[in-house]
């Protein structure tokens, strides 16, 4: 174990570029790194003095030693990357970003493009412009194009079925081409013109409409001058130039830290075409301590390792390696990719704003976890705990008359709601229905058998201080039975029962061995002890109406072989429902599109197995 593990495992690195993998005991990864020569890099960890604490516990633990060569520095980088964001590492530095980025997309309708937001895998039948920060961003560029450009967002099936304009035409936010108010060559122009604005050429669009205005206004048509003029105005609006939509930046991204109290905070703003399409702060994991330029260079590989860069990133902070950096993220971008500290100018104001909010969403968060720890220290003394909770799991079930049921376990701790460690429950024993004793039973054994297997011991953070379930007395003996027979003594269970006519802030606490009690209706401990059950409840009545949903939206093609989601929506679209389908002849479903003759008689043979084709 240890430095003598590397010291061994030296004699056989090369001196070639590559990514090292130290692992330990139970192949786990504990750390993974980049070389320029692995030898050389590696060689550093058998001196365990020179190195920081948090990579001196690494090398104790390390067991063996894992590499892989690339053939330049750029392309290791690349790797670790991915690597790290792929393991998660114990001791290396984390990014915690694991939702996807809306985008802005235009369909490529072969008549009226339509306007709407995208999230997933792009494909080559519409045009996408992005990513930004947040729903929330894009929904409000889609609000303002609307006004400017007059393009639909209405879905493809909600257009096909129109007889009359919809509220969007009467309020001036769509041309109505569902019912011809405009014409297609008409249409296609707008549409050319939202492109053009998107990709930077707002100039030329704002143009293009004065020109158009002039020439209605010769022409004697005042209403149509008087339409295009809002939308001019609508234009110079949303075109508006300051820090926060910069007139000399086209694409770019602007990542600022700020660190305080040995903690980090990036903050990252997304800038397309001249527009502020929103910023996030980011808080990595395992980064207490550690220097901004590390942090940040950590940050930047696993940021841009499944998305890819714009031409310019601009930082507030220098890093040691920017120029591999840049060449690594050319590498991925297939063009060139440029990083600069900005010195003077807009470029400076505009990343000394996105510090600001670095500086301010770290103030915040810091704020939140010093009363976030008050309120875990009152409620271990509530508990009687001997230490304030790390992890507090709260378990909820949810059902209708025994359908569908689902249990579900929400985690909090000092950094408030754990939300990746959430986890959802399928019920699967046969029970009575609304059976609640029953549920919770299964979803404790389900949890707590797999955290005997899979962390024995309790090193790995993931057993939880203090469990509190919906319920009453009954719950909990239920779920103190199910501990009793896994042989697990030492964990504190509290039930929470609601108050009379389920009144929030009249709650009673039960625990074993002790009476239940209230809190008074002001304690802070009774309205954070609300927040996570109201969590729970939230989770787990999300969870079973999304089941159910997927439930009522089975039809009877799900049981075709050869009927995927494609088919199966070609046919409901062109039938009306599983039953129009099922009565349909063999020549009606050839006429299907995208049904050929083959997977027609699949389906006819499905439904009528015991007649003979019509």
């Amino acid at each position: 174990m240890g430095s003598d593990v590397i010291l061994h495992a030296l004699a056989t690195l090369p001196s070639s570029p590559g990514v090292y993998r130290m692992l330990g005991s139970g192949g786990e990864a504990l750390y993974v790194g980049k070389a320029r020569s692995l030898k050389k890099r590696v060689v550093a960890y058998t001196q365990p003095h020179r190195l920081p604490e948090r990579l001196r516990r690494m090398v104790s633990e390390t067991s063996s030693v894992e590499i892989v060569t690339t053939h330049t520095e750029a392309e290791a980088l690349l790797l670790e990357a991915n690597l790290i964001k792929r393991l998660k590492p114990k001791y290396n530095i984390l990014l915690r970003d694991d939702k996807s980025y809306p985008w802005l997309m235009i369909t490529h309708h072969p008549r009226f493009a339509r306007l709407t937001k995208h999230r997933g895998t792009q494909t080559r039948d519409a045009s996408y412009w992005g990513p930004f920060a947040s729903a929330w961003s894009v929904n409000q560029t889609i609000q303002a194009l609307q006004k400017v450009f007059l393009i639909r967002t209405c879905a493809d099936t909600v257009f096909a079925n129109r007889s009359r304009p919809c509220l969007l035409y009467q309020i001036k936010r769509c041309s109505a081409p569902c019912v011809g108010r405009i014409s297609e060559a008409d249409y296609a122009e707008l549409v050319g013109q939202a492109r053009g604005f998107l990709s930077g050429r707002a100039g030329t669009v704002q143009q293009d409409l004065a020109r158009d205005m002039e020439a209605a206004s010769e022409a004697l048509e005042f209403e149509r001058a008087a339409a295009i003029r809002d939308r001019i105005r609508g234009l110079t609006h949303i075109q508006g130039s300051d820090v926060i939509n910069p007139e000399s930046i086209a694409d770019a991204d602007l990542i600022a830290i700020h660190q305080a109290a040995g903690q980090s905070c990036v903050q990252v703003f997304f800038i397309r075409g001249g527009r502020n399409n929103g910023n996030r702060s980011f808080f990595p994991s395992q980064a207490r301590g550690e220097d901004a330029a590390d942090v940040l260079a950590a940050f930047i590989t696993q940021f841009y390792d499944d998305k890819t860069p714009p031409a310019l990133i601009l930082l507030n902070h220098p890093l040691a390696e920017a120029g591999l950096l840049a060449e690594a993220l050319t590498l991925k971008a297939d063009r060139k990719v440029e990083i600069a500290v900005p010195q003077r100018g807009e470029k400076l104001a505009v990343i000394k704003h996105a510090e600001t909010n670095a500086r301010e969403a770290m103030e915040r968060k810091l704020a939140e976890s010093a009363g976030q720890e008050k309120l875990l220290a009152a409620t271990a003394a509530l508990f009687g705990l001997d230490r304030s909770p790390e992890r507090i799991e709260v378990y909820d079930n949810s059902h209708i008359m025994g359908s569908s049921p689902y249990g579900v376990m929400i985690v909090a701790g000092p950094e408030g709601l754990m939300k990746a460690a959430y986890r959802k429950f399928s019920i699967k024993s046969a029970m009575a229905p609304g059976d609640d004793f029953a549920m919770m039973r299964e979803v404790l054994t389900r949890r707590f058998s797999r955290a005997m297997a899979e962390d024995p011991d309790r090193a790995g953070g993931t057993w939880p201080d203090l469990v509190i379930i919906d319920g009453g007395a009954g719950q909990l003996s239920a779920a103190q039975s199910v501990l009793d027979d896994l042989g697990i003594s030492d964990l504190t269970l509290v039930a929470v029962a609601k108050g009379p006519d389920r009144d929030a802030g009249r709650e009673w606490f039960h625990l074993a061995g002790q009476a239940p009690f209230q809190l008074p209706a002001r304690d802070p401990v009774l309205y954070f002890l609300q927040r996570l059950r109201d969590e729970a409840h939230r989770y787990a009545i999300t969870t079973h109406r999304a089941a159910r949903s997927r439930k009522i939206s089975s039809s009877e093609l799900d049981e075709i072989e050869g009927i995927g989601a494609a088919r199966k929506r070609a046919l409901l679209n062109h039938f009306g429902s599983a039953r129009g389908v099922r009565q349909a002849g063999l020549r009606d479903l050839e006429a299907v599109s995208g049904i050929n003759r083959t997977i027609a008689q699949i389906v006819y043979d499905h439904f009528n197995s015991n007649t003979k084709p019509r």
